[in-house]
This record gives C-alpha cells, structure tokens and sequence, in this order.
C-alpha cells in the first residue's frame, strides 16, 4: 500500500496515460491516446471447441520451472535427445488492439509432463479489426510474424510445429459477418505456410475456453482477467458450497495427461472495460446512437464533450450538465449496469487471486502499482483512487476522460464479485519469470489434442 498522498501525487504524474480500446476524438482539446494491448491472460489452462470431449490444462508454475531451467536443446522431430523430447508450438493471439505471435519450444522427460524452456514474442499494431473493410491489407503483418517464426523454430522442425490463431471475443463485436472473412483470410495465408495447419487452425475463442489450472502438489491461485469486450473469473473450488451452489455453465470438469479438475471458470461477455463503456454511456453494443444523438453520462465531467470510437463505430459522448459529487452519480449507473449480471461466491475471500490486462493499466496509471513491475493492492484501493479522480475530473480535462468511470466500474466490478474492500490482489504481467498468457495453455492443449488423435489410447 502506497501512502494516500503518495497515490495522489503519483496519480498527478499518470493520469495523461490512458487504456483505451478505440479512439477518442476530443472537439475541444487534444491529447495523446494511451493504447495498451490486453493479452487475454489465464494461467495454465484453456479448454476449446477443438476436441469434442473436455480437456484441460497443467499449472503455469509447473511450466515456469522448467522455462527457468532454460534447456535450448534441438533434436529431430519426434525423436528424443539426452532422454527427453523437443518440439514447438506457434500461437497467434488475435486481439481486438492488435496480433501477438508466441512461438513455444517445450521439452517433455520420458513420462513427464512437458515442460516449457524457452519463448520468443512479438506483437504487431493494429488489431485485425481495423481491416475489416480491406481484409486483404491483413496478409502483410500476418506474414511478418509468420517470418518471426520461421526464424525461430529450426527448419526440421517446421512441418510437425502447429500453427494455430485464436481470436478474442473482442473480434466478435465486429458487426455482421467481417470477422469470419477475417479469419478465413488468415487460414489462406496459414496453409500456405510450411508450417503443421489443421482445418481448426483459426477461430474465435467462446467464453468457456479461458481459465486458470491447478497441478496437484502445487499451490493453486485464481485469474481475473479484464478485456475491451469480457472479464474472466477462474479458480479451483476447495469449498463445498462453491461445487453445490454454482449456476450451471459455471463449472467445469476437465482432464488431460490422466488427470481430472473441476474448474469453477466463467467469461462474461459483455463485461469487459469498453464494452462496459458504452453500456454505462447508454449505447447498444454494435448499434449507432439514434439520430446520431449525443449519449450523455454522469460518469464524464460535466465541462466534457467529445467523440468516442468503439467497434467501429463513433459515438458523440458529453457529460452531465451540473452534476454534483460524481462518484456517487457514476457508482449508482455503473451499479445499474451490474445489477444481476455477476454470480458472487464466497470462496474468493479465501483464494489468492492474480489480475491483469486492464485491473493492471489502470492501476498503474494512476500509481497504484510499477507500471513495468507491477505490485499488490487491496480491492478498496481502487475505489479511493476513483473518488479522487472523480473529484478533481473537472481539473483534468487533458487526460483521459474515462479514468472516473474506468476507475468506478472495477471497483464494482470486484465488489460484485464478492472481493471484500481487504482483499489482496497481486497485479503482474509474469508469473516465475514466464509470460501469463492464454496463448500457453492454448497452443499446449492443441499440441496435445493433435497426440490424442494419433494416439487414442495414451
């Protein structure tokens, strides 16, 4: 925890950074736009619409350690060097901000679970979403990270390494059918690639393909993960109560290498930080305003008007006349929005949770946290941060308009949850040293699907 006016003075120096997933043209005053890449983040598991029967995941940290050993070992493909297997997988995390290519190489001992050594990243601006209406312009930046690859992964191995691209449900908010041509266009250029292409190598991940494992004899945590058009829960119920009274959909019974876990994992749609804009604005997701009238919020400065990109469509956003004390007047809309819309459980007091993507961005724009190494905070700090900047958002029309509001919706996003106001979070970017990417887990479960299928026995 940070001293009160600590926080303020730091909030002072960030407050001109700003996590947005559109753009936002001011009439009045110009600013710089602070564009974060979300990388959809879970720890160790993701569970898609690949194979037909439920699967699952091992634990980052059990990934991590071996990626600390640091092996570099190459060996021809399926044989095995030193006792021990090595192979790679290619992931590309298609975002609605931008396109990350993860290339893994991992190494499996005779009987082990596969461990991974070593990871090379890059990430490319914008987000195929903004060639929707050219989907041929799309090709260019795909082909770069595909070259990324080709560097990286050893010639003998490019025909057994998979290639996969998921999609993050961001893409979905495009309107009517330009994200599948989207993704078919990138499937062409994939086929063409020497690389191992399923007819499966593209798509769009469903709520229910994002979470968090646990390996036995390893301590379990929990994910929270907050996008532009969802937020994740994940954590492994220890409690009763949480198996008998959850919603269905909510759990989920997972198995792979042998091994069972019932998972307690939900995304809701919808929820996400710019989707949740445009829901306390009072615009309809992929809708245009009516008439092109201006939305008004209280969760805006009164003296603010502007213009707001979201999915590609622009909306005219001011804010509410003469309004007094808008942290009240924005918490009561935001929890409108809410209302109903989020299952609490109990057992999250008692689980240690991680959180990233935008619970990140914007702790650390307003100081929060490091911005580059990140740090603990507790639940209540997000909403002392969001008074202070409700407060004084008259004074800071320079900076990103949507902090109060940003600000305000975590808070009761979290609240919603069931996060009591002393519940210790831990904000971070990496977990031992690796990534924390869903794209692991992703490119790790594929791999695996591909060995069920030649194996069905094992």
């Amino acid at each position: 925890m940070i001293p009160a006016a600590a926080a303020q003075s730091s909030a002072d120096r960030e407050m001109r950074k700003i996590p947005n997933n559109g753009n936002l043209k001011m009439t009045k005053v110009a600013y710089p736009l602070g564009l974060f890449i979300c990388l959809f983040i879970y720890v160790a598991y993701i569970k898609w619409h690949w194979a037909s029967a439920t699967q699952a995941f091992f634990s980052i940290t059990e990934v991590a350690s071996g990626a600390r050993r640091g092996h570099q070992a190459h060996s021809a493909p399926g044989t095995a060097a030193h006792g021990h297997e090595v192979f790679y997988g290619i992931m590309f995390d298609a975002g609605s901000t931008g396109t990350r290519v993860h290339i893994f190489q991992f190494n499996r001992q005779p009987g082990e679970t596969p461990t991974l050594t070593h990871e090379t990243f890059k990430a490319l601006k914008p987000g195929l979403s903004a060639y929707a209406d050219d989907v041929e312009k799309s090709t260019s930046g795909i082909q770069e990270l595909l070259d990324v690859a080709k560097q990286d992964v050893p010639f003998d191995f490019w025909k057994a390494t998979p290639l996969v691209l998921k999609a993050t449900a961001g893409l979905r908010l495009l309107p009517g059918e330009k994200a599948q041509k989207l993704l078919q266009k990138v499937k062409e250029v994939f086929k063409a690639s020497p690389f191992l292409v399923g007819e499966d190598c593209v798509s769009i991940m469903n709520g229910t393909d994002e979470g968090s494992l646990k390996t036995p004899g390893r301590s379990s945590v929990g994910m929270l993960d907050l996008g532009g058009g969802s937020t994740q829960i994940t954590f492994l119920p220890r409690v009763e109560d949480t198996l008998q009274t959850s919603p269905p959909g909510y759990l989920t019974s997972l198995q792979m290498f042998n091994r069972t876990y019932k998972l307690y994992s939900y995304s809701y749609l919808g929820l996400g930080l710019m989707s949740a804009r445009l829901a306390i604005l009072g615009g309809i997701e992929g809708k245009p305003a009516e008439d092109g009238k201006e939305l008004v919020s209280p969760c805006l400065s009164p003296g603010f008007t502007g213009e707001w990109e979201h999915a590609e469509i622009t909306y005219r956003i001011s804010g509410q006349k003469a309004a007094v004390n808008l942290h009240e007047l924005c918490a009561s809309r935001v929890s409108e929005i809410l209302r109903n819309k989020v299952h609490r459980t109990e057992e999250v007091k008692d689980v240690d949770f991680y959180a990233f993507s935008y619970y990140y961005d914007l702790a650390a724009n307003v100081g929060l946290i490091d911005a580059e190494k990140g740090g603990s905070l507790v639940v209540g700090d997000f909403d002392i941060a969001a008074k202070y900047v409700c407060r004084t958002a008259e004074t800071r029309l320079q900076g990103n308009p949507f902090l109060c509001m940003d600000l305000t919706y975590i808070s009761l996003l979290l609240q919603e949850f069931g996060f009591p106001e002393n519940k210790m979070l831990k904000l971070t970017r990496k977990i031992n040293n690796v990534e924390t990417s869903w794209a692991l887990g992703a490119i790790f479960h594929y791999i695996d699907s591909l060995s069920r299928q030649k194996s069905p026995a094992l």
